[in-house]
């Protein structure tokens, strides 16, 4: 029995593995944390490459029919197309901001929709005032000055940084560049969202006052001393309570306030003349280059609606077909 006691004793003890350190992320610099997740991105969907085929196929196919839908949809029905397209950038970024915890732009958003709706509130009102238009149009244009400032900003910024300019002032490439990717699209995107909503709030002050009509004929005639803007006198006497100021008088010969004919055709996206609708002639009228409304800057405007709008859109149901299939 002392035998087997002592052969217990003396049989050897088996040690437990050595257990693989695991590695803390507080220990790892941010670029390394990304190079960690990008591998393990890699060995998870090692093997998939005809799975990766079908779900390019996918999205390729979807991105082209809803492309010919979205055209066809503008085309015929402009109105509602704009309409929708206009809500869906105003709610899109709600959602992404709360679920990033992008306070920032949450906070920004929240006040210029604030604002924007009281505007909005006071251009649809009946009878309207006669300083509403001039509000509207004092409100987008601050809205427009800003958003130039922050898309040469932003823009400067990224070609700052990918000179290498930043070297020079100790300054991060990343730091750089997020500053300037977030002052563009600040630029971008309040710059669009502000002339959206400038052209319907001057679409409905138009048909209040009664001179100007989308679809027919304008209710109202237009007497030579009112502005058919703001239905305002453009000449005042002493006396006469009005707006006393520069005026502008274009091709047709009706003349208006300069700053509610710069208004209209430039925050409010009108071409044409808000009486007669001949076409106005831009170039003599504006002098900011950044005002011009030329065919680029209005194909930029429109890849952004949809960029912001649809391609969401576009991504959901391309997420709901390869889930249907089974597609990981």
């Amino acid at each position: 029995m002392a035998a087997g006691v002592a052969a217990r004793k003396a049989a050897p003890v088996l040690e437990a593995p050595p257990q693989q350190e695991q590695l803390s992320h507080t220990k790892l610099s941010a670029e390394d944390t990304w190079n960690l997740q990008q591998e393990r991105m890699y060995k998870m969907h090692q093997g998939h490459d005809s799975m990766h085929v079908e779900m390019i196929l996918i999205f390729l196919c979807v991105l082209v029919i809803a492309q010919i839908v979205l055209v066809q949809w503008r085309q015929r029905h402009g109105r509602s197309y704009n309409l929708v397209t206009l809500l869906q950038m105003w709610v899109v970024p709600l959602y992404f901001t709360i679920k990033l915890y992008w306070w920032r732009f949450l906070s920004m958003w929240g006040m210029f929709s604030v604002i924007t709706s009281y505007i909005l509130f006071r251009a649809t009102r009946k009878p309207l005032s006669g300083r509403t238009p001039r509000l509207v149009y004092k409100w987008f244009l601050l809205i427009y000055k800003l958003s130039y400032a922050f898309g040469v900003v932003g823009y400067l910024a990224i070609m700052f940084t990918m000179c290498g300019f930043n070297l020079f002032f100790k300054i991060k490439a990343r730091d750089s560049m997020d500053f300037g990717i977030v002052s563009l699209f600040y630029g971008l995107y309040y710059g669009v969202m502000g002339r959206d909503f400038a052209e319907i709030c001057s679409d409905y002050m138009a048909s209040t006052i009664g001179f100007y009509s989308v679809s027919g004929l304008p209710t109202r005639s237009l007497s030579d001393n009112i502005c058919a803007v703001c239905g305002q006198k453009i000449i005042v006497e002493l006396d006469e309570e009005g707006l006393i100021e520069n005026t502008y008088q274009l091709s047709c010969n009706h003349v208006f306030h300069e700053f509610c004919i710069r208004g209209w055709c430039i925050v409010g996206k009108k071409q044409t003349c808000p009486y007669c609708k001949e076409k106005v002639d831009l170039k003599r009228m504006i002098s900011n280059p950044w005002e011009r409304t030329h065919f680029l800057y209005g194909q930029i405007l429109d890849w952004l609606r949809y960029l912001m709008a649809w391609q969401p859109v576009v991504i959901g149901i391309v997420q709901g077909i390869n889930y249907s299939l089974g597609l990981e």
